[in-house]
């Protein structure tokens, strides 16, 4: 399809914002994934696009935390499969529920996101908690299957994954919160990655959009961390789980 001017610079906006809202506080996909579809983008081709633009994103965070990955090569290794089949496993059932289905799931989808950004800052204080009493080293086989499940989810949809990773690795991986959280980072940049890979190759990219986003979220990105001392997240995120009920309805009734 093809992209007016304005189609585009909304698309620019929205992940300039999201990228910043990424940044922040998490949830960037709860906007940018609607502005796709508002400006006439068909909710599995906006779905596919958003993830193919947004994935180089996750090479800044996985690279940002890379000192915190330092001792857990072995856990590195055990994810890292996984984590790609995973990812090319939830693009492959993206493609094959087909646009009516995937259209349907996404209010529920986009729900299921916003919980899960909502109940963040809760999810990690009882992680913290956990990985204060946290001894031995971990099941790595476990954390493998950790890394394809949360992975299947993140190649379908991918809101809210680093909530799921991090829950579940929780449970597995006896680390500090920060720890867990650089392995949750490398684990969503190979999902993302693989699936985007997968989705270039399905001829639904709408490479106009993808482009002009891609831009968008570095630079909000770049910006946003000037001025994260100055922004609360929680505030922030509970202005883009607002957003994301809201969207959520309006696709219940359309």
């Amino acid at each position: 399809m093809s992209l007016g001017a304005l189609d585009l610079g909304v698309a620019g906006v929205a992940a300039f914002v999201a990228g910043g809202v990424n940044a922040l506080a998490g949830g960037g996909t709860l906007i940018t994934f609607p502005a796709l579809t508002a400006i006439g983008i068909p909710a599995l081709n906006a779905n596919i696009t958003n993830t193919v633009a947004l994935s180089p994103g996750y090479i800044g965070g996985t690279l940002a935390q890379r000192a915190d990955l330092e001792g857990q090569r072995a856990r590195v290794r055990a994810v890292a499969v996984p984590a790609v089949l995973g990812g090319l496993a939830g693009g492959a059932l993206l493609i094959l529920v087909g646009a009516s289905t995937f259209r349907a799931l996404v209010p529920w989808l986009i729900l299921f996101a916003a919980f899960l950004l909502a109940i963040d800052p809760i999810a990690k204080r009882w992680i913290g908690v956990r990985a204060s009493h946290a001894t031995g080293p971990g099941n790595l086989r476990l954390a493998g299957v950790v890394a394809f499940v949360g992975s299947v989810y993140g190649g379908f949809f991918g809101a809210g994954l680093g909530i799921i990773l991090l829950a579940l690795y929780s449970l597995v991986v006896p680390e500090s919160l920060v720890r867990v959280n650089a392995l949750k980072q490398a684990t969503s940049f190979l999902a993302n990655a693989s699936a985007a890979v997968f989705f270039v190759f399905s001829g639904r990219v709408v490479w106009e959009a993808a482009v002009v986003m891609a831009v968008g979220a570095l630079l909000g990105g770049v910006v946003a961390g000037r001025f994260v001392r100055l922004v609360n997240p929680n505030t922030l995120r509970a202005i883009v789980v607002a957003v994301g009920v809201i969207v959520a309805m309006v696709y219940f009734v359309t």
